[in-house]
């Protein structure tokens, strides 16, 4: 006999009820004044900034809605890189502006759709995604989305907007019911609803069918899996408006006649979703931004501008902005910024009295990097350029002033979501056999091995795997979900359960601090030239001594007939073990006081004897101040 169903059981509090009802009457209140006049839309607001290209429906019928209801919005991005661009910030600032204004606004990375590639576009078929390159760029976009929704919270609050109990953002990856829907469903709920008329007759497909290069089942189902994403959200959080780029507008306008048809078509009437006027699948593009030589806004060269410190660094970012032209930097403010308009037209006028001076355009590149990166390397960001640039165009290099503006460091403080290294290192293949608190201080998580022990022991660090599981029996992630369970002073053995294709290791401290690791052969290795933290015969104290012994070796040449250096020449004491790395019988420093005492005994005469009385050489930074006793 089977066991009977279990039922989750919620239980929801007079509290959340009575949250759940003033937020209701405040949107009332909001509507009526909007429909009195004395609020703006927040549609007209995004169509006078020109974030409003081609609509889904009616503009009546969108504004109509998001009058009515508080909707949820989505914009998607696939994986297909490690970082995302300039150009996916564009579809993103409709859902942050709706965001600010009580509806619900969530990003979806499609990690199920990466694998087939959206054919929207494109002359061929895209390359083949490796599985292990998926999880690196789900890991990548993943926290890249995590960190603006951050900065976005704070740019809530500098303009002024007052944040609500029914504030809704969320970020979602489509392998959540990709990865265990079965086909039959798909087709059975969404195959028999489609025509292929419509789906021929669009140009990308007629394109590809015409030049002979042809295209594949699953590029031409990719529509349909966009589709089953907006229903899935529907479901879930009640997104009911897509936004995407002016690419888009086929998919979403595919999509929407699949979705009404999903609910519709709805077995269990239980389930069956609400299908009034009101509750209908809309959607709007953004437009394709362009420069005024034609060339797609956010490309340079044919390399996009990165969102990735790490790729294109803030100085570039920000440079790249500066130099927008002036016919087309108005449109740029409107498009990037949270300014009001008035304030973007105050702007323009004082960038019309001095043009040279481009107030406008660094204005532009202020606030998009502070979006991007966060205030802190906003603020620096700008320093660098006005120290290199001044008040002009003209590049200058002052005393003093670093000619590689990615040498500015800035002040040490506790690692948070705006602030922390990069993700993806690469390591030796050898650390692998590594024990884990040696792996997450290789990678940079921790200070030291004895530091890396305690995060782990006191729940501090994670790995990538099935969570629920322990080490020794985790078969490691659930295929292409990002999942984490809290990592254990396991042996090094357990460690390859939680590789991802044999070569990527997924590591995370706290919330925001994510290492993708890869490991890399040995011989790759030696050609990249790198060092990893406690690397083997890498520490402070044995290049400190490396450096002593050239200059031991530097002074017997000078000197002309000089002996090797004794130990009463240093210190006196009793003769310790000989030290290779500097010549036969020199003492072995244990102590800073007599690290200094070596030191200065070696730059008192060529030869290195010498009272010590003697003028010393002039000797700049101590060794013994590069390493901690």
């Amino acid at each position: 006999m089977s066991r009977p169903l279990r039922f989750q059981r919620r239980w929801i509090g007079l509290k959340v009820l009575q949250k759940a009802k003033d937020a209701e009457m405040a949107w009332e209140a909001k509507a009526e004044e909007i429909k009195a006049g004395s609020r703006k839309h927040l549609f007209d607001e995004l169509q006078e900034r020109g974030l409003v290209k081609d609509v889904v429906g009616t503009v009546n019928h969108i504004r109509e809605t998001m009058l009515r209801k508080r909707i949820s919005a989505y914009a998607g991005v696939d994986p297909t890189a490690s970082s995302l661009h300039l150009g996916h910030l564009l579809p993103f600032m409709p859902l942050f502006w709706m965001y600010m204004h009580g509806y619900g606004a969530f990003t979806l990375i499609g990690g199920s759709t990466a694998r087939i590639g959206d054919p929207t576009g494109r002359t061929e078929s895209r390359p083949e995604l490796a599985r292990k390159d998926l999880i690196q760029n789900l890991a990548t976009i993943h926290y890249q989305l995590v960190t603006i929704w951050k900065h976005v919270e704070q740019a809530a609050a500098r303009f002024g907007f007052e944040k609500e109990w029914a504030w809704r953002r969320g970020i979602y990856n489509n392998n959540t019911w990709w990865l265990k829907l079965p086909m039959f469903d798909v087709m059975k709920r969404l195959g028999t609803q489609m025509r292929m008329g419509p789906l021929l007759s669009r140009d990308n497909v007629k394109n590809r069918l015409q030049d002979g290069s042809g295209m594949s089942l699953a590029e031409f189902c990719y529509p349909m899996m966009q589709a089953w994403d907006w229903y899935e959200l529907l479901k879930q959080r009640g997104v009911q408006l897509q936004v995407g780029g002016s690419d888009q507008y086929g998919n979403i306008l595919t999509g929407a006649a699949c979705v009404k048809a999903c609910v519709a078509n709805e077995p269990s009437v239980a389930e069956r979703l609400p299908s009034g006027k009101f509750d209908q699948p809309i959607g709007f593009t953004v437009p394709l931004l362009t420069d005024s030589s034609g060339a797609k806004f956010g490309k340079t060269a044919g390399n996009a501008v990165w969102l990735d410190a790490f790729k294109t660094t803030p100085y570039d970012l920000y440079g790249y902005l500066v130099r927008r032209r002036d016919d087309e930097v108005e449109n740029l403010l409107k498009l990037f910024t949270f300014h009001p308009l008035s304030k973007i037209t105050e702007v323009m006028n004082e960038h019309q009295t001095n043009p040279p001076k481009r107030v406008a355009q660094h204005l532009l590149a202020y606030e998009v990097v502070w979006l991007v990166h966060g205030e802190k390397v906003a603020v620096e960001t700008r320093k660098q350029h006005q120290a290199v640039y001044g008040g002009s165009n003209t590049p200058r290099n002052p005393a003093g002033l670093p000619q590689d503006p990615s040498q500015y460091v800035a002040d040490p403080e506790q690692t948070n979501h705006s602030n922390r290294p990069r993700i993806d290192v690469k390591l030796p293949r050898h650390v692998v056999k590594f024990t884990l608190p040696r792996i997450v201080y290789a990678a940079g998580l921790a200070k030291s091995v004895s530091d890396a022990d305690r995060t782990i022991k006191n729940g501090g660090m994670y790995i990538g795997g099935s969570p629920g599981q322990k080490g020794p029996s985790n078969v490691g992630m659930n295929k292409d979900q990002l999942q984490f369970t809290p990592a254990k002073t396991w042996d090094f053995e357990t460690n390859k359960r939680f590789l991802i294709e044999d070569q990527i290791l997924l590591l995370r401290k706290g919330k925001h601090n994510i290492r993708c690791i890869e490991f890399v052969s040995e011989e790759e290795w030696d050609s990249l030239g790198l060092e990893y933290p406690g690397q083997p015969y890498t520490g402070k104290f044995r290049k400190a001594m490396q450096r002593l012994a050239k200059m031991a070796q530097k002074g017997s040449e000078d000197a002309g007939s000089a002996r090797p250096l004794e130990n009463e020449d240093v210190v006196k004491g009793k003769p310790r073990q000989k030290n290779p790395l500097i010549a036969s019988h020199v003492f072995m420093p244990t102590s800073r006081y007599q690290l200094e005492r070596l030191e200065r005994t070696m730059r008192k005469t060529p030869s290195g004897r010498g009272n010590s009385r003697g003028k010393s050489q002039p000797s700049g930074k101590r060794l013994s101040d590069e390493f901690e006793w």
